[in-house]
């Protein structure tokens, strides 16, 4: 009986041994790219994460100082002389110009101001008036006088417009000003700005029946 069952059965049959070949991406190619991937997506939020934190900070210091662009106006213009002969430019203009801070928390130092007079983009004088603090919602009168001699070359076009103003007694005068300021909140101080301000101006000349109209100035950061 015990030799039937053993013939029945037989041997034991060893298991298949399995050949897996290495496919391609898998091992370490697998591993690095994993890395790759959550590096990438560290990064990506990292980088997120600071631009919400910046928003909300901008976006507090908004809210608590409130800053409203400071106002420049020339309120007053007087021409007493501009006549040009043999190439000279003879001039004589006096400008009353305000300076409004509106904000409630901020000051400003103006550390520099250039002040320059053209006639139809010919610069014919500069000046530079004294640096100063303004505090909170304060106002400033800069009082700046171009007066003096200029040898200037003219154009066909310029030429032509100094002959119609002539005629009619109103100038167009431009007064650009460049500017070196830093905002003050608290104790803490601004890293140095470079502001423009540009007074597009039509300058009656003194005793002519056009009064001159108050003239806001634009500011150019």
């Amino acid at each position: 009986m015990s030799q039937l069952n053993g013939a029945y059965y037989g041997p034991a049959i060893p298991p298949q041994k399995s050949y897996n070949r290495p496919g391609r991406g898998s091992g370490v190619g697998c591993c690095c790219g994993c890395l790759f991937s959550c590096l990438f997506s560290l990064i990506f939020k990292v980088i997120l994460t600071l631009i919400i934190i910046v928003a909300i900070a901008v976006f507090i210091f908004w809210l608590i100082v409130r800053p409203n662009m400071v106002k420049f106006h020339v309120t007053d213009a007087t021409l007493t002389e501009f006549n040009y002969t043999n190439n000279t430019l003879h001039y004589d203009l006096a400008l009353n110009i305000t300076v409004r801070n509106p904000n409630k928390r901020l000051g400003i130092y103006y550390d520099f101001i250039e002040a320059n007079a053209l006639f139809h983009d010919a610069r014919f004088n500069t000046q530079y008036p004294d640096p100063f603090y303004q505090g909170h919602k304060t106002t400033h009168v800069l009082n700046p006088v171009f007066k003096g001699d200029k040898v200037l070359v003219l154009d066909a076009d310029q030429s032509s417009e100094l002959k119609k103003e002539n005629s009619t007694g109103l100038y167009e005068i431009d007064v650009k000003m460049y500017l070196r300021v830093r905002f003050k909140l608290g104790a803490f101080k601004t890293k140095t700005l470079k502001p423009k301000v540009s007074c597009d101006l039509r300058v009656p000349f003194k005793g002519s029946a056009t009064a001159f109209e108050t003239i806001k100035c634009d500011w150019d950061r």
